[in-house]
């Protein structure tokens, strides 16, 4: 359903922007202080305070590890605990550090376990209801929408493993099953020309208990780029965020898509690096 951005438009007087610092307080303390509830196929496990998410089938495509709360009296020593409970089941995992974390050499001491650090990636943090305002400018012709069946999928796991040269099978076989089993968590966005030719640029927004939609994802076909899908994307989602409520917006923005995000009001106010282990490399 087409959606008014006058819709998001207030007739009070405005209310000054939030500072980046407070964006941060407020992303910790709804985001990454609670303890997400898991589920029966991905459950979140607490080993001290590091906190483990992940598929129960070790062949899934899942596994993620923070530990917003520091490491406690043997950082080292839980660390290895965390490596080793991963590498007895064979199975990937991520730990998701932010530049604030403690220790304040948590990377190092990550990459002495074996870990091995991934791109930094920006924190941009902002408010929904500005982004959605504004004007989508896409090409004529072309639209953005929700994704509503498998077709939608299959045919961006297409477009996807065209940007990414590889295997990208998780759309169908793990995005897509969690979008049907949990609808309320997840919003999937194609831009098209046509149901019936390719995707050309997708992303998707997911929810949780806070009041921040996330924006992942976001690959457009390289003769398609530099004109406007993946902004577009990102003020649907803003709009079907805020449709659920959420009046934020995050984003893990490589150094491609920070400029755009920036550009939209938004505000870096962090740095975030993944460290991958992987026993099957």
């Amino acid at each position: 359903m087409p959606v008014n951005p006058r819709s998001f438009q207030s007739d009070t007087e405005p209310v000054p922007a939030p500072l980046p610092e407070q964006l941060l307080r407020v992303f910790h303390d709804q985001t990454r202080a609670p303890v997400p509830l898991g589920t029966a196929e991905r459950p979140l496990e607490l080993d001290g305070p590091v906190r483990k998410h992940y598929d129960l089938d070790p062949a899934g495509h899942f596994a993620m590890v923070e530990s917003p709360d520091g490491l406690g009296d043997d950082p080292d020593g839980l660390v290895a605990r965390v490596r080793d409970f991963f590498a007895e089941r064979g199975q990937k995992v991520e730990w998701k550090t932010y530049d604030y974390d403690e220790p304040s050499d948590l990377g190092a001491r990550l990459e002495a376990a074996g870990f091995v650090r991934e791109d930094d990636e920006a924190l941009v943090l902002g408010e929904a209801a500005p982004l959605a305002a504004q004007d989508l400018a896409l090409p004529e012709g072309v639209v953005v929408r929700a994704a509503d069946g498998f077709e939608d999928f299959a045919r961006m796991r297409t477009m996807s493993e065209t940007v990414w040269g590889d295997d990208h099978a998780w759309v169908t076989e793990s995005l897509y099953p969690e979008w049907v089993a949990r609808p309320e968590s997840m919003d999937v966005v194609v831009v098209e020309e046509s149901r019936e030719g390719p995707v050309l640029c997708a992303a998707r927004g997911e929810y949780d208990a806070s009041g921040f939609t996330g924006l992942w994802g976001g690959s457009t076909l390289p003769e398609w780029r530099g004109r406007g899908l993946y902004r577009a994307t990102l003020l649907h989602r803003a709009r079907l965020g805020l449709d659920r409520g959420k009046e934020y917006v995050r984003v893990d923005a490589s150094p491609d898509s920070e400029p755009i995000l920036r550009r939209l009001g938004l505000h870096r106010v962090a740095t975030t690096t993944p460290y991958v282990f992987d026993p099957r490399a």
